[in-house]
């Protein structure tokens, strides 16, 4: 197994120095990886939020920083499942330089910890507005918060290295820095839930294939692959799925009945039975809407699925119409959601007076 440790890819050994600790995502591998860079005195370290993408090329910026200067650098995921502790870094009392904390600030008190008992300067980067609260103002002047939210994480920390790099070298060539910065106006676009871009759905879907490849630990290709990533491929995918997953939702559309909401209270609408194909609701719910609304009923579109393994039934009502409100009649059972989007689990004896 390697890791990579500044400018070069380093064996590490599948020794573990915590035999006593479970397999988790706070694994062996990443803890050895710390103990060997402790070993060899590296005493830069950063961690990036799991699975965001938002974290990952954040990562790949820092990773294309330290190669650049040729300095040694420990570049690890994060998940707020199982995350690294600060006494992961306080490997036989050696110390840390700075630590860099990549779309996340962790919780409350945690970068200040951190830099008391690694004697680091910690730097962190996040555009959430839960961040601003997990802020923990020590003054310490050695901890530094970087929470903009008018910015994505991944463009603050772009612009970050960019800078530090300035005279020194360029942290893209030109064809990766044009494509890279296309990329990052997506990210940012949905980080901030603006949707304003052309195309920001299908780049969110082409986006999400990703999630399985942004561990720098089990995908040693990652930052490769990040740096070739491409916002018109990405679009093209997303869209490729959206097209099959519209054809596979209009199947459902000729199996509708009516469904009194609420038997009645709310009006009628049009609702279809896809058992099995919960992940369809959304495309079918929307066009069912459209449907609904033509037969001159609420242009609501109301998608019931069985689970099997719960052994209850799931209504998801989805609405194209900006002046309806979907969420009333899911409150009203138990369950919530948004104007456009909403559900909630009904009984099947329930269900079957709705049925009309």
């Amino acid at each position: 197994m390697a890791r990579w440790i500044g400018g070069k890819c380093r064996p590490i050994s599948l020794r573990t120095p915590y035999p006593w600790r479970p397999r988790t995502f706070r694994s062996n591998a990443a803890l050895e990886a710390i103990a060997t860079a402790a070993e060899e005195k590296v005493r830069t370290v950063a961690l990036y939020n799991y699975p965001s993408f938002s974290g990952a090329i954040s990562a790949l910026f820092a990773h294309l920083y330290h190669s650049r200067l040729n300095l040694p650098c420990l570049i690890l995921p994060s998940s707020s499942v199982e995350p690294l502790r600060v006494e992961d870094f306080c490997v036989e009392g050696e110390g840390l330089d700075t630590c860099y904390l990549l779309d996340f600030i962790g919780p409350k008190g945690f970068a200040s910890k951190l830099s008391q008992q690694a004697m680091c300067e910690v730097i962190a980067f996040d555009h959430r507005k839960p961040a601003l609260t997990q802020i923990d103002c020590c003054g310490d002047p050695r901890v530094t918060f970087n929470v903009n939210l008018a910015k994505s994480s991944s463009a603050a920390v772009y612009e970050y290295f960019s800078n530090k790099l300035v005279g020194a070298a360029n942290l893209l060539n030109s064809e990766d820095q044009v494509r890279l910065e296309k990329v990052l106006k997506y990210i940012e676009d949905a980080d901030l839930r603006r949707w304003s871009l052309p195309e920001i759905k299908a780049f969110t879907i082409g986006l999400s294939e990703w999630r399985s490849k942004l561990n720098c630990i089990t995908n040693p290709y990652m930052y490769e692959q990040l740096l070739g990533i491409s916002s018109s491929d990405l679009i093209a995918k997303g869209n490729l799925d959206i097209s099959s997953r519209q054809i596979a939702a209009n199947k459902f559309l000729d199996k509708t009945f009516k469904v009194r909401l609420g038997r009645g209270l709310y009006g009628e609408c049009l609702g279809v039975r896809a058992d099995g194909n919960s992940d369809l609701s959304d495309e079918i719910g929307k066009q069912l809407s459209l449907k609904s609304a033509k037969a001159g009923l609420r242009p609501i579109g109301a998608v019931i699925c069985y689970n099997f393994r719960r052994k209850n039934l799931k209504m998801c009502l989805r609405s194209t119409d900006t002046a309806t409100d979907t969420s009333e009649v899911a409150k009203a059972y138990g369950g919530g959601g948004c104007p456009s989007s909403s559900s909630f689990i009904i009984r099947m004896d329930e269900y079957n007076q709705w049925r009309s």
